[in-house]
């Protein structure tokens, strides 16, 4: 605390994405549209699950986290960038990055750890399904969804920590959206090969290993799955599987350039373009990729605008 009461540094400004004004409008109306869809979507898919019976299960159960997660994840940076892009002012305070930061992470990293989740979910369902009910109880959902919080909350906190306790001198302009931690530590006054490594570390255990974790657990999944006889049946089984697997890979990849590799000077010019993938663009695509391929989702819906027709 007393490193960060001698920095000099009061408010950064984020640069964000338009240094021409009159593609401003053009930008706002852009990612005003995509913010509300996705909004609209994950809430639709939320009130899906909590409606029909048929999905009160565990993977709709975790779905439905994950949905809730990609809004409050969105809405931890898109207003403020959408405020900032019509704004001439966009300045952001000290105390404000670090919560920022830390939210950010906070539900990043819980995300991270519920796909892995998600994959062991999986597992049992087509590995074990006789003992799927008792081993995937409402309970045994319900704690490990809170494992994944408490591994956000660890996990945002190294990474917020580590950042926060070097002193910040000038410049103070951030070339970014929002407060990253790659970007805010490029404005250091300091030395931050500790925390690089940091981060490599942290990041080796909040991304690499939920992701090692889903290798190893679709290995076997897929083993199983050879071992079906029918035809119909393996293909059914592979279909549960993709939609995870194509989420997956949608989040961790850019993660992993942008996390694990943060003092890399090739990758600056391209981190608000990850940083809007796995921001943004994951966030818009999960219930669109859950809700396309999943004939369960899809009956749900229909059913749901039956009986708003009918009450019509």
């Amino acid at each position: 605390m007393q490193e960060l009461n001698q920095s000099t540094v009061t408010e950064f400004i984020l640069l964000g994405f338009a240094p021409n004004p009159r593609t401003n409008p053009l930008l706002f109306t852009f990612f005003l549209i995509f913010y509300l869809l996705i909004l609209v979507s994950n809430s639709l898919l939320i009130t899906l699950i909590h409606q029909d019976s048929r999905l009160h299960t565990p993977m709709y159960f975790f779905i439905s986290v994950l949905s809730m997660l990609d809004m409050c994840y969105t809405t931890t940076t898109v207003p403020q960038m959408l405020v900032h892009i019509l704004s001439k002012m966009r300045a952001i305070s000290f105390a404000r990055c670090v919560a920022q930061m830390y939210i950010f992470l906070l539900f990043g990293v819980t995300e991270s750890w519920l796909f892995s989740i998600m994959s062991m979910d999986r597992y049992v369902a087509i590995c074990h399904p006789l003992r799927y009910k008792v081993v995937m109880s409402p309970r045994m959902c319900l704690l490990l969804v809170g494992i994944c919080v408490a591994y956000g909350m660890v996990g945002g906190l190294c990474y917020t920590f580590f950042a926060v306790r070097l002193p910040y001198c000038g410049p103070n302009e951030i070339d970014h959206y929002f407060c990253e931690v790659p970007a805010v530590l490029k404005l250091a006054c300091a030395d931050t090969s500790l925390n690089d490594l940091v981060d490599f570390i942290t990041g080796f255990n909040v991304i690499v290993v939920p992701l090692t974790l889903i290798v190893i657990v679709y290995a076997n999944i897929f083993a199983t799955i050879m071992k079906i006889r029918s035809s119909q049946g393996r293909i059914k089984a592979f279909s549960t599987c993709a939609s995870h697997i194509t989420v997956v890979t949608m989040f961790a990849v850019p993660c992993i350039i942008m996390y694990m590799s943060p003092g890399s000077d090739s990758l600056s010019n391209n981190g608000k373009k990850m940083a809007l993938f796995y921001n943004i663009a994951t966030a818009f695509l999960n219930p669109v990729i859950y809700s396309l391929r999943n004939k369960d989702v899809k009956k749900a819906f229909l059913k749901l605008m039956g009986r708003s027709g009918v009450s019509e």
